[in-house]
């Protein structure tokens, strides 16, 4: 059973913080004159603390779609435990999702507040010293990829953090924080764990974003040439909603991607994901992007382009005569990413923080809210680096200027009702499968944030459970952005060469763009 909590007041490290409970006159708290709950209000905190869960939250539980987010935090100081705890009791804990556990009975599947024992959640393993000391960065690459082929007690809110307290390559010490895709998208996830941080460099104060304003300047137009612009964007965006709409369908259908040495075995979801990061200038896809006049995501998608085109190249190459020359790679080689996109407004930093700090939803919307866009990256060899770039550009141009997330959402919204959420996850499992690549980029903060008093070196997010033998995420912190793959070694024996390849078409790019 859910325990009866009421809000408590907590201090977010702002002097003026407040409490949780509005107080009226005399000091009596919210509620009647002499202190007790009303009706309404118990009422109220009922519906607070049991919410169903949505349909996305409900595929993310079947069983060949039992999606986890699993994010690898090198912290810059050994991890002080007791801090962590105490950190994780006013913040995390107090989140709706992350004190819930999922409930199934008379009723359909909900979530259920409970009360949270922090130490069943905070995870210290027993590894030996010896490999500690000896090779460190193994040893939390391997304990990681352990982590993908167990599960989560279902008993307990769905959500675990573990502490890796050795010395790597990068880092004084390692956090891992694992938690069920059920809670919400990885977007929000990120807002969620940034609004538990504080900047280094003024520890009362949240972390910030890039401004996500439009660089463009607007143009003085008549109001009539306005009208006819705003009807054209509206027959572009209908015309390749529609386009795209046909070519999901034909994906669901029989459009397979190329089975290419990217592409898993079946039950590549019950596999053990290998996790791998590396970290390259952030400063550096800023200067391709001002000089391509694109966006950070467009540079993004270019890179992954000419990265996959090199090791594909060289993985079709394998066992070739030494003579043989080039033209390795096949051509017309259909390769894409099935990309989760998250159609509603994301809630802000402080708006989370407020939620933690009140301990229940209040304004702050929550949940996974997500459709399905399928982007294609081209695979090729081209002369001219900044080839990718420009393709990559028109790629993700194209697809912003579609509805194609929204439409697939609210189809998968009429399938469960209709059919069932078996029938909906089917139909999810086959478009991924007939996709090669799970792709991601995540906006980290810009300055250097604390986590629980903690300063923050790298942030290293991926996912596993879904059928996808590859997944990428970009995720940016600072002037840095970390590559981050997930793998089957099964399928990619050599994920360090599939980094390398990424990184070096980074370079190769940033090289060739025009000097002023």
């Amino acid at each position: 059973m859910a325990s009866r909590r009421r809000p408590l007041s907590i201090k977010t490290g702002r002097e003026d913080s407040g409490s949780g409970v509005e107080e009226k006159e005399g000091g009596e708290g919210k509620g009647t004159d002499n202190g007790e709950i009303t009706e309404a209000e118990e009422e109220e905190e009922e519906e607070e603390e049991e919410e169903p869960v949505s349909p996305a939250g409900r595929l993310f539980l079947q069983p060949r779609f039992n999606c986890h987010i699993v994010s690898v935090m090198g912290c810059g100081k050994r991890l002080d435990v007791d801090a962590v705890k105490a950190g994780l009791e006013v913040t995390l804990v107090r989140h709706p999702r992350f004190s819930s556990i999922q409930v199934s009975d008379e009723k359909p599947l909900r979530w259920v507040r409970t009360k949270v024992n922090v130490e069943d959640h905070v995870i210290i393993p027993d590894l030996d010293p010896n490999a500690t000391s000896a090779n460190p960065d193994k040893v939390v690459e391997d304990y990681v990829a352990s982590l993908s082929s167990t599960t989560m007690d279902h008993s307990r809110p769905l959500w675990d953090l573990h502490i890796l307290n050795f010395v790597t390559s990068e880092a004084a010490a390692v956090a891992i924080l694992r938690i069920h895709h059920s809670l919400g998208d990885g977007i929000s996830l990120m807002s969620l764990f940034l609004a538990c941080t504080r900047q280094c460099s003024d520890p009362d104060r949240l972390p910030s974003l890039p401004d996500a304003r439009s660089s463009t300047a607007a143009n003085s137009r008549s109001g009539i040439l306005e009208l006819l612009l705003w009807v054209w964007a509206g027959l572009v965006l209908a015309w390749h909603t529609l386009v795209d709409v046909v070519l999901f369908t034909a994906t669901l259908a029989f459009v397979k991607d190329t089975r290419t040495p990217l592409v898993g075995m079946e039950g590549v979801e019950f596999h053990p994901k290998r996790f791998l990061h590396r970290t390259v200038s952030l400063d550096d896809i800023k200067d391709i992007k001002k000089a391509m006049n694109c966006t950070v995501n467009d540079v993004l998608v270019g890179i992954t382009s000419a990265g996959l085109s090199r090791y594909l190249d060289r993985r079709y190459g394998e066992g070739d005569d030494v003579k043989k020359e080039k033209k390795r790679l096949p051509a017309n080689i259909r390769l894409r990413t099935a990309l989760l996109v998250n159609i509603r407004r994301t809630p802000g930093i402080h708006a989370l923080a407020e939620m933690m700090e009140k301990g229940k939803g209040g304004g702050a919307k929550w949940g996974n809210k997500l459709g399905y866009m399928v982007l294609q990256f081209p695979i090729a060899i081209f002369e001219d680096p900044l080839e990718y770039i420009r393709r990559g550009k028109a790629i993700a141009e194209r697809k912003k200027n579609s509805l194609e997330a929204v439409f697939t959402y609210w189809s998968a919204w009429v399938i469960v009702k209709i059919f069932g959420i078996e029938a909906a996850a089917a139909l999810c499992r086959r478009m991924v499968t007939h996709t090669t690549v799970s792709f991601s980029n995540i906006v980290g903060p810009i300055e250097k944030i604390g986590f629980c008093g903690h300063p923050v070196v790298y942030i290293a997010p991926s996912v596993y459970g879904h059928p996808h033998a590859l997944t990428l995420h970009f995720q940016s912190y600072t002037n840095t952005m970390k590559i981050v793959v997930a793998v089957d070694e099964l399928t990619i024996p050599n994920p360090n060469q599939l980094l390398d390849d990424l990184t070096e078409s980074l370079r190769l790019i940033k090289d060739a763009i025009p000097r002023s």
